[in-house]
C-alpha cells in the first residue's frame, strides 16, 4: 500500500502536518536518504539486533514482539501437541487394520486436512461458545479460553500429520522387526507403540518443522476470530495502520522460527531413529 511513512508517524492519513513537520520527521528517520542507504542502514541494525521502531506505537519492534510472543507461543505449542496426539491416536487405532477401519481413519484425516481454519474457528465458536456455552467466546480467558483456538489450529494439522504417518506406519508393521516381535509373543498394541510408531513418526516429524512456522502464520486468523492477543493481532494491526517496521519485524521473526524449527527437527532425528545415530559416527 503506497504511503508516506512520515505521515504514518505523524498520525496517519487523517493527520494534516505542516511541510516543516514532515521534513523534520523524514530527516530524523532517514527517509530523505537514498533507498539503498536506508536498506544498508536497516541491515546494519539487524546485525545489532535492532528491528527498528514502530511508527505507531513508538516502541522498539523487538520489545513489541517480546510482549506478544508468550501468547502466540503458548497457542502454537499447544496446537502442535494436540495435533500430534490426535494423529497418533487415529493412526494406532485404524492404520494396518481391516479395510473398513483403515478407510474410516484415512477419510477422517482427509476431512480434517481439508477444513479451512477461518471457517472451523467460527463453527467451533458458534457451537461451543454461543450455543452450548461450554467455553468462553474470547480466547484470553485462561486455560478454558485456549481450548477453541488450539482446536482450530490443531485439527487441520492433525489431518496432515496423520496422512504422512499412516503409510509409513503400515509399512513398518510389515518389516522383519515387527514380525519378529509378534513371533516373540509381544501384543499387537505393544508392537504398534514400541516399534512401528517410532519409524512412522519420522515423516511427520519432518513436517513438524514446517508446521510450527505455519502455526505462527495462521495464528493471525485464530487470534482475529477469538479476539486473542498475540503476534497475529499485532501483524494485522500493523498492516492496517501501515506500520512497516512492525510488519517486517514480525515477518523476519516468523522466518527465523521456520529455520530454527527445522534445525531442531533434524537434530531430533538421531534421537528417534538409532540408525541415523550410527550412520553419523
Amino acid at each position: 500500500m503506497p504511503t508516506d511513512p512520515a505521515l504514518t508517524i505523524l498520525g496517519g492519513a487523517g493527520a494534516k502536518p505542516t511541510p516543516e513537520q514532515i521534513a523534520a520527521v523524514r530527516a530524523q528517520y532517514g527517509f530523505d536518504k537514498p533507498v539503498i542507504v536506508q536498506y544498508l542502514d536497516y541491515l546494519g541494525g539487524l546485525l545489532r539486533g535492532d528491528l527498528g521502531t514502530s511508527y505507531v506505537r513508538k516502541q522498539p519492534v523487538s520489545d513489541i514482539i517480546g510482549q506478544q510472543l508468550g501468547s502466540t507461543l503458548t497457542l502454537t505449542i499447544a496446537a502442535l501437541a494436540v495435533s500430534w496426539l490426535i494423529a497418533v491416536v487415529v493412526t494406532l487405532l485404524t492404520a494396518h487394520r481391516s479395510r473398513a477401519l483403515a478407510a474410516v481413519g484415512s477419510g477422517l484425516e482427509t476431512l480434517l486436512a481439508a477444513l479451512p481454519q477461518y471457517w472451523l474457528g467460527i463453527v467451533l465458536l458458534v457451537v461451543f461458545a454461543f450455543t452450548l456455552h461450554w467455553l468462553p467466546v474470547v480466547g484470553d480467558g485462561g486455560p478454558e479460553g485456549l481450548v477453541l483456538p488450539t482446536l482450530t489450529l490443531a485439527l487441520p494439522l492433525a489431518g496432515f500429520l496423520g496422512q504422512v504417518t499412516r503409510d509409513e506406519f503400515s509399512s513398518a508393521m510389515e518389516q522383519p522387526f515387527a514380525v519378529s516381535a509378534r513371533a516373540r509373543g509381544m501384543s499387537d498394541l505393544a508392537v504398534r507403540w514400541r516399534h512401528a510408531l517410532r519409524h512412522a513418526v519420522l515423516p511427520g516429524l519432518t513436517l513438524s518443522g514446517w508446521a510450527l512456522g505455519s502455526l505462527f502464520s495462521t495464528a493471525v486468523i485464530v487470534e482475529a476470530v477469538f479476539v486473542r492477543a498475540g503476534l497475529g493481532r499485532v501483524l494485522v494491526d500493523a498492516v492496517t495502520s501501515q506500520d512497516m517496521p512492525v510488519v517486517v519485524g514480525v515477518t523476519l521473526f516468523v522466518a527465523a522460527v521456520y529455520v530454527v524449527a527445522n534445525l531442531l527437527v533434524n537434530l531430533a532425528f538421531g534421537r528417534i531413529d538409532p540408525r541415523l545415530r550410527s550412520a553419523t559416527r
